[in-house]
Protein backbone atom coordinates (compact mmCIF):
# COMPACT_ATOMS: atom_id res chain seq x y z
CA UNK A 1 0.00 0.00 0.00
CA UNK A 2 1.31 3.47 -0.87
CA UNK A 3 -0.10 6.99 -0.68
CA UNK A 4 1.07 9.65 -3.11
CA UNK A 5 1.07 13.39 -3.39
CA UNK A 6 2.36 15.80 -6.07
CA UNK A 7 3.89 19.22 -5.39
CA UNK A 8 4.94 21.91 -7.85
CA UNK A 9 8.16 23.69 -6.84
CA UNK A 10 8.53 27.43 -7.43
CA UNK A 11 11.30 29.94 -6.71
CA UNK A 12 9.82 31.18 -3.45
CA UNK A 13 10.35 34.52 -1.75
CA UNK A 14 13.96 35.64 -1.37
CA UNK A 15 15.46 32.76 -3.35
CA UNK A 16 17.10 32.45 -6.74
CA UNK A 17 16.35 29.63 -9.20
CA UNK A 18 19.64 27.95 -8.33
CA UNK A 19 18.97 28.18 -4.58
CA UNK A 20 15.40 26.87 -4.90
CA UNK A 21 16.51 23.76 -6.82
CA UNK A 22 19.56 23.04 -4.67
CA UNK A 23 17.51 23.38 -1.44
CA UNK A 24 15.05 20.63 -2.35
CA UNK A 25 17.74 18.36 -3.84
CA UNK A 26 19.90 18.74 -0.73
CA UNK A 27 16.91 17.88 1.48
CA UNK A 28 15.84 14.71 -0.32
CA UNK A 29 19.44 13.49 -0.73
CA UNK A 30 20.18 13.79 2.99
CA UNK A 31 22.78 11.02 3.56
CA UNK A 32 21.46 10.19 7.04
CA UNK A 33 18.02 9.47 5.59
CA UNK A 34 19.14 7.59 2.45
CA UNK A 35 21.66 5.22 4.06
CA UNK A 36 24.50 7.55 2.97
CA UNK A 37 23.39 7.67 -0.64
CA UNK A 38 22.79 3.94 -1.13
CA UNK A 39 19.05 4.49 -1.60
CA UNK A 40 19.35 7.18 -4.28
CA UNK A 41 18.55 6.43 -7.92
CA UNK A 42 18.68 8.87 -10.82
CA UNK A 43 17.61 8.99 -14.46
CA UNK A 44 18.92 11.39 -17.08
CA UNK A 45 21.26 13.07 -14.59
CA UNK A 46 23.95 12.45 -12.01
CA UNK A 47 22.39 12.52 -8.54
CA UNK A 48 25.52 14.16 -7.13
CA UNK A 49 25.10 17.24 -9.32
CA UNK A 50 21.40 17.00 -10.18
CA UNK A 51 20.71 20.57 -9.06
CA UNK A 52 23.29 22.02 -11.46
CA UNK A 53 22.11 19.80 -14.31
CA UNK A 54 18.48 20.82 -13.72
CA UNK A 55 19.53 24.47 -13.79
CA UNK A 56 21.62 23.95 -16.92
CA UNK A 57 18.65 22.36 -18.70
CA UNK A 58 16.50 25.38 -17.82
CA UNK A 59 19.10 27.75 -19.24
CA UNK A 60 19.17 25.69 -22.44
CA UNK A 61 15.36 25.83 -22.61
CA UNK A 62 15.41 29.61 -22.28
CA UNK A 63 18.06 29.97 -25.00
CA UNK A 64 16.23 27.62 -27.36
CA UNK A 65 12.66 28.88 -26.90
CA UNK A 66 13.11 32.39 -25.50
CA UNK A 67 10.26 31.73 -23.05
CA UNK A 68 10.34 32.93 -19.46
CA UNK A 69 7.38 32.59 -17.09
CA UNK A 70 9.03 34.59 -14.34
CA UNK A 71 8.32 33.89 -10.70
CA UNK A 72 5.35 31.66 -11.57
CA UNK A 73 7.54 29.21 -13.45
CA UNK A 74 7.47 25.64 -12.11
CA UNK A 75 11.10 24.64 -11.56
CA UNK A 76 10.53 20.99 -10.74
CA UNK A 77 7.90 18.58 -9.44
CA UNK A 78 8.05 16.66 -6.19
CA UNK A 79 6.25 13.34 -5.76
CA UNK A 80 6.02 11.90 -2.27
CA UNK A 81 5.22 8.19 -2.07
CA UNK A 82 4.72 6.64 1.39
CA UNK A 83 4.43 2.90 2.08
CA UNK A 84 2.73 0.97 4.86
CA UNK A 85 5.18 0.28 7.75
CA UNK A 86 6.86 -3.12 7.51
CA UNK A 87 5.35 -4.00 4.12
CA UNK A 88 8.26 -3.17 1.81
CA UNK A 89 12.04 -3.11 2.01
CA UNK A 90 13.92 0.15 1.29
CA UNK A 91 15.48 -1.33 -1.86
CA UNK A 92 12.11 -2.45 -3.23
CA UNK A 93 10.54 0.90 -2.37
CA UNK A 94 13.29 2.68 -4.28
CA UNK A 95 12.71 0.48 -7.34
CA UNK A 96 8.95 1.12 -7.20
CA UNK A 97 9.66 4.85 -7.00
CA UNK A 98 11.95 4.63 -10.02
CA UNK A 99 9.29 2.80 -12.04
CA UNK A 100 6.65 5.33 -10.97
CA UNK A 101 8.80 8.29 -12.05
CA UNK A 102 9.76 6.64 -15.35
CA UNK A 103 6.13 5.83 -16.18
CA UNK A 104 4.70 9.21 -15.17
CA UNK A 105 7.35 11.28 -17.02
CA UNK A 106 7.42 8.84 -19.97
CA UNK A 107 11.21 8.91 -19.81
CA UNK A 108 11.32 12.52 -21.05
CA UNK A 109 12.46 14.20 -17.83
CA UNK A 110 15.50 13.76 -15.60
CA UNK A 111 14.63 12.68 -12.08
CA UNK A 112 16.10 11.62 -8.75
CA UNK A 113 14.47 9.03 -6.46
CA UNK A 114 15.52 9.18 -2.79
CA UNK A 115 14.18 6.60 -0.36
CA UNK A 116 14.07 7.82 3.26
CA UNK A 117 14.29 5.35 6.12
CA UNK A 118 14.33 7.80 9.03
CA UNK A 119 10.63 7.20 9.84
CA UNK A 120 8.69 4.07 10.73
CA UNK A 121 7.23 4.08 7.23
CA UNK A 122 9.58 3.92 4.26
CA UNK A 123 8.83 6.71 1.80
CA UNK A 124 10.17 8.02 -1.50
CA UNK A 125 10.90 11.58 -2.53
CA UNK A 126 10.92 11.88 -6.33
CA UNK A 127 12.16 15.14 -7.85
CA UNK A 128 11.87 15.50 -11.62
CA UNK A 129 12.88 18.45 -13.76
CA UNK A 130 10.03 20.39 -15.33
CA UNK A 131 12.21 20.81 -18.44
CA UNK A 132 12.49 17.87 -20.83
CA UNK A 133 15.79 16.14 -21.52
CA UNK A 134 16.02 17.76 -24.98
CA UNK A 135 15.45 21.17 -23.31
CA UNK A 136 12.77 22.08 -25.86
CA UNK A 137 9.58 21.65 -23.81
CA UNK A 138 8.25 21.88 -20.26
CA UNK A 139 6.28 19.20 -18.42
CA UNK A 140 2.63 19.20 -19.46
CA UNK A 141 0.96 18.87 -16.07
CA UNK A 142 -2.35 17.08 -16.78
CA UNK A 143 -5.51 18.14 -14.98
CA UNK A 144 -5.83 14.68 -13.38
CA UNK A 145 -2.16 14.40 -12.46
CA UNK A 146 -2.83 13.47 -8.83
CA UNK A 147 -5.15 10.64 -9.85
CA UNK A 148 -2.75 9.44 -12.58
CA UNK A 149 0.13 9.16 -10.12
CA UNK A 150 -2.06 7.30 -7.63
CA UNK A 151 -3.22 4.79 -10.25
CA UNK A 152 0.33 4.13 -11.49
CA UNK A 153 1.48 3.68 -7.89
CA UNK A 154 -1.39 1.27 -7.14
CA UNK A 155 -0.59 -0.84 -10.21
CA UNK A 156 3.09 -1.04 -9.25
CA UNK A 157 2.20 -1.98 -5.67
CA UNK A 158 -0.08 -4.74 -6.95
CA UNK A 159 2.66 -6.05 -9.25
CA UNK A 160 5.05 -6.22 -6.28
CA UNK A 161 2.50 -8.01 -4.11
CA UNK A 162 1.74 -5.03 -1.88
CA UNK A 163 -1.68 -4.03 -0.60
CA UNK A 164 -3.68 -1.28 -2.34
CA UNK A 165 -5.99 1.30 -0.75
CA UNK A 166 -9.52 0.32 -1.79
CA UNK A 167 -11.34 3.60 -1.13
CA UNK A 168 -8.76 6.39 -0.93
CA UNK A 169 -9.86 9.59 0.77
CA UNK A 170 -8.79 12.92 -0.63
CA UNK A 171 -6.33 15.08 1.24
CA UNK A 172 -8.08 17.90 3.09
CA UNK A 173 -5.32 20.32 2.22
CA UNK A 174 -5.45 19.54 -1.50
CA UNK A 175 -9.03 18.48 -2.11
CA UNK A 176 -9.17 20.22 -5.48
CA UNK A 177 -6.39 18.05 -6.85
CA UNK A 178 -7.87 14.85 -5.45
CA UNK A 179 -11.46 15.53 -6.53
CA UNK A 180 -10.34 16.84 -9.92
CA UNK A 181 -12.66 19.79 -9.41
CA UNK A 182 -11.84 23.27 -10.54
CA UNK A 183 -13.33 26.04 -8.43
CA UNK A 184 -14.95 29.00 -10.17
CA UNK A 185 -12.56 31.94 -10.48
CA UNK A 186 -12.97 34.70 -7.94
CA UNK A 187 -13.95 38.27 -8.83
CA UNK A 188 -10.35 39.36 -8.25
CA UNK A 189 -9.02 36.68 -10.60
CA UNK A 190 -11.50 37.77 -13.27
CA UNK A 191 -10.54 41.41 -12.71
CA UNK A 192 -6.83 40.68 -13.12
CA UNK A 193 -7.54 38.83 -16.34
CA UNK A 194 -9.62 41.73 -17.68
CA UNK A 195 -6.96 44.26 -16.66
CA UNK A 196 -4.40 42.29 -18.68
CA UNK A 197 -6.78 42.23 -21.63
CA UNK A 198 -7.31 46.00 -21.44
CA UNK A 199 -3.59 46.73 -21.17
CA UNK A 200 -2.94 44.44 -24.13
CA UNK A 201 -4.78 47.04 -26.24
CA UNK A 202 -2.03 49.53 -25.26
CA UNK A 203 -4.08 52.48 -23.92
CA UNK A 204 -2.12 55.77 -24.13
CA UNK A 205 -2.80 56.78 -20.52
CA UNK A 206 -4.55 55.71 -17.32
CA UNK A 207 -7.83 57.43 -18.20
CA UNK A 208 -7.98 55.56 -21.51
CA UNK A 209 -7.42 52.36 -19.54
CA UNK A 210 -10.39 53.15 -17.25
CA UNK A 211 -12.50 53.82 -20.34
CA UNK A 212 -11.61 50.36 -21.67
CA UNK A 213 -12.61 48.81 -18.34
CA UNK A 214 -15.99 50.61 -18.51
CA UNK A 215 -16.45 49.30 -22.03
CA UNK A 216 -15.83 45.80 -20.63
CA UNK A 217 -18.76 46.19 -18.24
CA UNK A 218 -17.06 47.53 -15.12
CA UNK A 219 -18.30 50.47 -13.05
CA UNK A 220 -15.47 52.86 -12.18
CA UNK A 221 -15.54 54.82 -8.93
CA UNK A 222 -12.91 57.53 -8.69
CA UNK A 223 -11.59 59.12 -5.53
CA UNK A 224 -8.70 58.53 -3.18
CA UNK A 225 -8.76 54.89 -4.29
CA UNK A 226 -9.94 53.62 -7.68
CA UNK A 227 -12.68 50.98 -7.29
CA UNK A 228 -13.91 48.71 -10.08
CA UNK A 229 -17.20 46.81 -9.82
CA UNK A 230 -17.73 43.94 -12.24
CA UNK A 231 -20.98 42.39 -13.50
CA UNK A 232 -22.71 40.45 -10.71
CA UNK A 233 -20.37 41.83 -8.04
CA UNK A 234 -22.12 43.39 -5.04
CA UNK A 235 -19.11 45.29 -3.71
CA UNK A 236 -16.39 46.67 -5.90
CA UNK A 237 -12.70 45.88 -5.73
CA UNK A 238 -10.15 48.57 -4.95
CA UNK A 239 -7.08 48.39 -7.17
CA UNK A 240 -4.73 48.74 -4.21
CA UNK A 241 -6.11 45.48 -2.74
CA UNK A 242 -4.98 43.54 -5.84
CA UNK A 243 -1.31 44.23 -5.04
CA UNK A 244 1.58 43.20 -7.25
CA UNK A 245 1.26 44.19 -10.90
CA UNK A 246 -2.37 45.33 -10.61
CA UNK A 247 -2.27 48.30 -8.23
CA UNK A 248 -2.98 51.74 -9.66
CA UNK A 249 0.73 52.63 -9.56
CA UNK A 250 1.73 49.35 -11.20
CA UNK A 251 -0.87 49.79 -13.95
CA UNK A 252 0.37 53.32 -14.64
CA UNK A 253 3.95 52.01 -14.88
CA UNK A 254 2.83 49.23 -17.22
CA UNK A 255 1.14 51.79 -19.46
CA UNK A 256 4.29 53.96 -19.47
CA UNK A 257 6.50 50.95 -20.19
CA UNK A 258 8.39 51.18 -16.91
CA UNK A 259 7.11 47.77 -15.74
CA UNK A 260 7.17 44.67 -17.92
CA UNK A 261 4.84 41.77 -17.18
CA UNK A 262 5.22 38.26 -18.62
CA UNK A 263 2.40 36.41 -20.36
CA UNK A 264 1.74 34.46 -17.17
CA UNK A 265 0.79 37.67 -15.39
CA UNK A 266 3.88 38.06 -13.23
CA UNK A 267 6.50 40.77 -13.37
CA UNK A 268 9.58 40.02 -15.40
CA UNK A 269 12.04 38.29 -13.08
CA UNK A 270 15.14 40.00 -11.84
CA UNK A 271 18.31 38.85 -13.60
CA UNK A 272 19.81 35.77 -12.02
CA UNK A 273 23.13 36.59 -10.44
CA UNK A 274 26.18 35.41 -12.30
CA UNK A 275 27.03 31.86 -11.32
CA UNK A 276 30.27 31.81 -9.37
CA UNK A 277 32.48 28.79 -9.62
CA UNK A 278 35.91 27.59 -8.60
CA UNK A 279 38.90 26.08 -10.37
CA UNK A 280 38.74 22.35 -10.97
CA UNK A 281 40.86 20.11 -8.80
CA UNK A 282 43.77 18.33 -10.47
CA UNK A 283 42.95 14.93 -8.97
CA UNK A 284 46.01 13.10 -10.29
CA UNK A 285 48.38 15.73 -8.95
CA UNK A 286 46.71 15.62 -5.53
CA UNK A 287 46.91 11.82 -5.43
CA UNK A 288 50.62 12.02 -6.18
CA UNK A 289 50.95 14.41 -3.24
CA UNK A 290 49.54 11.70 -0.95
CA UNK A 291 45.80 12.38 -0.95
CA UNK A 292 43.62 9.28 -0.43
CA UNK A 293 40.73 7.62 -2.22
CA UNK A 294 38.19 9.56 -0.14
CA UNK A 295 39.61 12.83 -1.43
CA UNK A 296 39.45 11.57 -5.01
CA UNK A 297 35.75 10.69 -4.57
CA UNK A 298 35.00 14.15 -3.19
CA UNK A 299 37.07 15.84 -5.92
CA UNK A 300 35.19 14.07 -8.72
CA UNK A 301 31.86 15.30 -7.34
CA UNK A 302 33.30 18.79 -6.82
CA UNK A 303 34.65 18.92 -10.38
CA UNK A 304 31.30 17.87 -11.85
CA UNK A 305 29.52 20.71 -10.03
CA UNK A 306 32.11 23.32 -10.95
CA UNK A 307 32.18 22.16 -14.59
CA UNK A 308 28.38 22.61 -14.79
CA UNK A 309 28.64 26.07 -13.21
CA UNK A 310 31.41 26.96 -15.66
CA UNK A 311 29.22 25.97 -18.61
CA UNK A 312 26.34 28.10 -17.30
CA UNK A 313 28.71 31.05 -16.94
CA UNK A 314 29.96 30.62 -20.52
CA UNK A 315 26.39 30.55 -21.82
CA UNK A 316 25.53 33.71 -19.89
CA UNK A 317 28.55 35.38 -21.47
CA UNK A 318 27.48 34.28 -24.96
CA UNK A 319 30.64 32.21 -25.45
CA UNK A 320 30.06 29.36 -27.91
CA UNK A 321 33.59 28.14 -28.69
CA UNK A 322 37.03 27.84 -27.15
CA UNK A 323 38.35 30.56 -29.48
CA UNK A 324 35.57 32.88 -28.28
CA UNK A 325 36.61 32.16 -24.70
CA UNK A 326 40.28 32.96 -25.43
CA UNK A 327 39.34 36.16 -27.23
CA UNK A 328 36.95 37.35 -24.54
CA UNK A 329 39.39 36.49 -21.76
CA UNK A 330 42.19 38.37 -23.50
CA UNK A 331 39.91 41.35 -24.10
CA UNK A 332 38.73 41.43 -20.49
CA UNK A 333 42.31 41.25 -19.21
CA UNK A 334 43.51 43.97 -21.56
CA UNK A 335 40.55 46.21 -20.68
CA UNK A 336 41.09 45.77 -16.97
CA UNK A 337 44.83 46.47 -17.29
CA UNK A 338 44.09 49.65 -19.26
CA UNK A 339 41.74 50.73 -16.50
CA UNK A 340 44.43 50.09 -13.86
CA UNK A 341 47.05 51.94 -15.92
CA UNK A 342 44.81 55.01 -16.25
CA UNK A 343 44.02 55.02 -12.53
CA UNK A 344 47.67 54.75 -11.54
CA UNK A 345 48.75 57.42 -14.04
CA UNK A 346 46.09 59.80 -12.74
CA UNK A 347 47.04 59.17 -9.12
CA UNK A 348 50.75 59.61 -9.87
CA UNK A 349 50.13 62.96 -11.55
CA UNK A 350 47.83 64.02 -8.69
CA UNK A 351 50.63 63.29 -6.20
CA UNK A 352 53.03 65.34 -8.36
CA UNK A 353 50.61 68.26 -8.40
CA UNK A 354 50.30 68.14 -4.62
CA UNK A 355 54.07 68.26 -4.24
CA UNK A 356 54.34 71.02 -6.83
CA UNK A 357 51.68 73.14 -5.11
CA UNK A 358 53.45 72.72 -1.79
CA UNK A 359 56.79 73.68 -3.37
CA UNK A 360 55.31 76.75 -5.06
CA UNK A 361 53.75 77.87 -1.79
CA UNK A 362 57.10 77.52 0.04
CA UNK A 363 58.96 79.25 -2.76
CA UNK A 364 56.64 82.26 -2.75
CA UNK A 365 56.62 82.41 1.06
CA UNK A 366 60.46 82.48 1.30
CA UNK A 367 61.23 84.48 -1.84
CA UNK A 368 61.43 87.91 -0.14
CA UNK A 369 63.70 86.57 2.63
CA UNK A 370 66.08 85.09 0.06
CA UNK A 371 66.17 88.39 -1.88
CA UNK A 372 67.19 90.22 1.28
CA UNK A 373 69.81 87.53 1.98
CA UNK A 374 71.22 88.02 -1.52
CA UNK A 375 71.17 91.81 -1.16
CA UNK A 376 73.09 91.45 2.12
CA UNK A 377 75.90 89.78 0.23
CA UNK A 378 75.02 86.36 1.58
CA UNK A 379 75.84 87.52 5.08
CA UNK A 380 76.50 84.74 7.58
CA UNK A 381 74.78 86.77 10.28
CA UNK A 382 71.62 87.20 8.15
CA UNK A 383 71.66 83.49 7.24
CA UNK A 384 71.88 82.47 10.89
CA UNK A 385 68.83 84.62 11.67
CA UNK A 386 66.74 83.24 8.76
CA UNK A 387 68.31 79.83 8.18
CA UNK A 388 65.10 77.79 7.87
CA UNK A 389 63.53 80.04 5.24
CA UNK A 390 66.79 80.30 3.27
CA UNK A 391 67.36 76.51 3.23
CA UNK A 392 63.72 75.93 2.26
CA UNK A 393 64.00 78.36 -0.62
CA UNK A 394 67.24 76.80 -1.86
CA UNK A 395 65.88 73.23 -1.72
CA UNK A 396 62.71 74.35 -3.49
CA UNK A 397 64.79 75.96 -6.26
CA UNK A 398 66.72 72.71 -6.72
CA UNK A 399 63.40 70.81 -6.92
CA UNK A 400 62.18 73.10 -9.72
CA UNK A 401 65.50 72.71 -11.56
CA UNK A 402 65.23 68.93 -11.36
CA UNK A 403 61.83 69.16 -13.04
CA UNK A 404 63.13 71.57 -15.67
CA UNK A 405 60.70 74.28 -14.58
CA UNK A 406 61.84 77.73 -15.71
CA UNK A 407 58.55 79.51 -15.04
CA UNK A 408 56.31 78.62 -12.12
CA UNK A 409 52.89 77.25 -13.15
CA UNK A 410 49.81 79.05 -11.90
CA UNK A 411 48.09 77.59 -8.84
CA UNK A 412 44.62 77.92 -10.43
CA UNK A 413 45.74 75.93 -13.47
CA UNK A 414 47.15 73.19 -11.23
CA UNK A 415 43.89 73.05 -9.28
CA UNK A 416 41.92 72.65 -12.50
CA UNK A 417 44.23 69.87 -13.68
CA UNK A 418 43.94 68.13 -10.30
CA UNK A 419 40.12 68.28 -10.44
CA UNK A 420 40.14 66.87 -13.96
CA UNK A 421 42.42 63.99 -12.94
CA UNK A 422 40.26 63.26 -9.88
CA UNK A 423 37.18 63.06 -12.13
CA UNK A 424 39.04 60.72 -14.50
CA UNK A 425 40.13 58.48 -11.65
CA UNK A 426 36.60 58.37 -10.25
CA UNK A 427 35.24 57.45 -13.68
CA UNK A 428 37.71 54.58 -13.98
CA UNK A 429 36.75 53.30 -10.53
CA UNK A 430 33.10 53.03 -11.66
CA UNK A 431 32.61 49.35 -12.47
CA UNK A 432 36.18 48.54 -11.39
CA UNK A 433 35.16 45.65 -9.10
CA UNK A 434 32.77 44.21 -11.70
CA UNK A 435 35.43 44.37 -14.42
CA UNK A 436 37.95 42.73 -12.13
CA UNK A 437 35.58 39.94 -11.09
CA UNK A 438 34.50 39.33 -14.70
CA UNK A 439 38.15 39.03 -15.76
CA UNK A 440 38.87 36.58 -12.95
CA UNK A 441 35.84 34.48 -13.79
CA UNK A 442 36.84 34.33 -17.46
CA UNK A 443 40.39 33.31 -16.58
CA UNK A 444 39.13 30.59 -14.24
CA UNK A 445 36.63 29.43 -16.88
CA UNK A 446 39.45 29.20 -19.40
CA UNK A 447 41.50 27.17 -16.93
CA UNK A 448 38.59 24.80 -16.28
CA UNK A 449 37.91 24.34 -19.99
CA UNK A 450 41.58 23.70 -20.66
CA UNK A 451 41.66 21.05 -17.94
CA UNK A 452 38.50 19.40 -19.27
CA UNK A 453 39.86 19.38 -22.83
CA UNK A 454 43.35 18.39 -21.71
CA UNK A 455 44.95 21.56 -23.12
CA UNK A 456 47.91 23.57 -21.86
CA UNK A 457 46.61 25.52 -18.88
CA UNK A 458 49.55 27.93 -18.58
CA UNK A 459 48.08 31.41 -18.44
CA UNK A 460 50.01 34.34 -19.93
CA UNK A 461 52.11 36.14 -17.33
CA UNK A 462 50.29 39.41 -17.93
CA UNK A 463 46.96 37.83 -17.05
CA UNK A 464 48.41 36.12 -14.00
CA UNK A 465 49.61 39.50 -12.79
CA UNK A 466 46.20 41.00 -13.59
CA UNK A 467 44.43 38.49 -11.37
CA UNK A 468 46.62 39.49 -8.43
CA UNK A 469 46.39 43.22 -9.13
CA UNK A 470 45.16 45.28 -6.20
CA UNK A 471 45.02 49.04 -6.28
CA UNK A 472 45.97 51.16 -3.26
CA UNK A 473 43.01 51.74 -0.96
CA UNK A 474 42.11 55.31 -1.82
CA UNK A 475 38.91 57.23 -1.41
CA UNK A 476 37.20 58.55 -4.45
Amino acid sequence: MATTRLFALHIGKGRSVSRAISDIIDYVENPEKTDYGRLITSFGCDSRVADEQFLLAKREYHYITGRDQGKRDVLAYHIRQSFKPGEVSPEEANEIGRQLALSFTKGKHAFVVCTHIDKQHVHNHIIFNSTTLDCERKFDDPYYSGKIIRRISDLLCAEHGLSVIENPKPSRGNYGTWLDEKADPSFQQILRRDIDAALAKKPPDFEAFLTLMQTSGYKVKRGKHIKLTGPGQLRGTRLDTLRGDYTEQAIRERIEGKLTVTSSGGSAPEPVPVTHFKLLVDIQAKLQEGKGVGFACWARSFNLKEAAKTLIFLQDQGIESYDDLLQKTSGASAGFNRRVTKIRAAEKRMDEIKELQKAISNYIRTREVYKRYKAAGYSAKFKAAHENDILTHQSTKKYFDSLGIKKLPKIDELKQEFASLAAERKQQYVGYNDAKENMRQLIMARGNVQQILGLDSAAPNAEKRAVKTELPGRGI
